[in-house]
């Protein structure tokens, strides 16, 4: 052994018993995470962070999908010609805020939010089959709440609340966390069309809602 080799030695302890048992992956919305793939519901608007079109360079053209009964999104790359598809991004490929009113009416009404706040979703990049997407856990939110003073303008808070569920956790058991990015498309995704184009009275209602709050 060289006198380099001994320098650069690591101590390592081995622990054939160690086990993740109880065990928490810390949730990655407590981190800083400016460039981490992300989306944003906020005043009738949707869109994606530059994080998520980095990681796919080559798209244009997405559509949204979501699970109503594991409360979860789906953002899938697509061509311009599929149905229900929009284009992401401008064409210097900076983010686009896409309005959505009858698409943010329902899953405001999904998820029980408040539609004058601004909420934010952390998302991972997964290759399903063949095909890459972004998940997003809708029960998983970053709120920003508005308040409204007498005389003054609505002001967004800059520090998000949590779920009051995250209160006494760090985040996930290691094997729930693991379970989190198994992802079958094909068992109760809908896609969800942005442009606002046919409106179903339940629809018209929840819009009208947002509208008078």
């Amino acid at each position: 052994m060289t006198e380099n080799d001994s320098n650069t030695m690591i101590d390592v302890i081995e622990d054939a018993n160690f086990s993740y048992d109880g065990y928490e992956v810390v949730r990655g919305e407590y981190f800083a995470h400016l460039y981490e793939p992300s989306i944003t519901f906020n005043r009738c608007k949707v869109y994606l962070n530059t994080a998520c079109l980095k990681r796919l360079p080559d798209i244009n053209y997405v559509q949204i999908l979501v699970n109503s009964e594991e409360k979860k999104l789906a953002v899938r790359p697509c061509s311009e010609d599929e149905k229900d598809s929009f284009q992401w991004c401008t064409l210097k490929r900076k983010p686009k805020q896409i309005s959505c009113r009858v698409f943010f009416a329902k899953i405001v009404h999904l998820m029980d939010w408040n539609p004058d706040y601004r909420y934010k979703l952390l998302g991972k990049l997964i290759k399903s089959g063949n095909e890459y997407l972004f998940i997003f856990d809708l029960t998983a939110t970053e709120i920003y709440q508005r308040t409204i003073q007498e005389d003054e303008k609505p002001k967004t808070s800059r520090t998000p609340v949590f779920p009051a569920e995250w209160q006494n956790q760090f985040g996930l058991p290691v094997e729930e966390h693991h379970k989190q990015l198994q992802v079958n498309l094909f068992n109760g995704y809908t896609v969800f069309g942005i442009k606002d184009k046919i409106r179903t009275n339940q629809e018209d209602t929840i819009t009208e809602e947002i509208k008078d709050e």
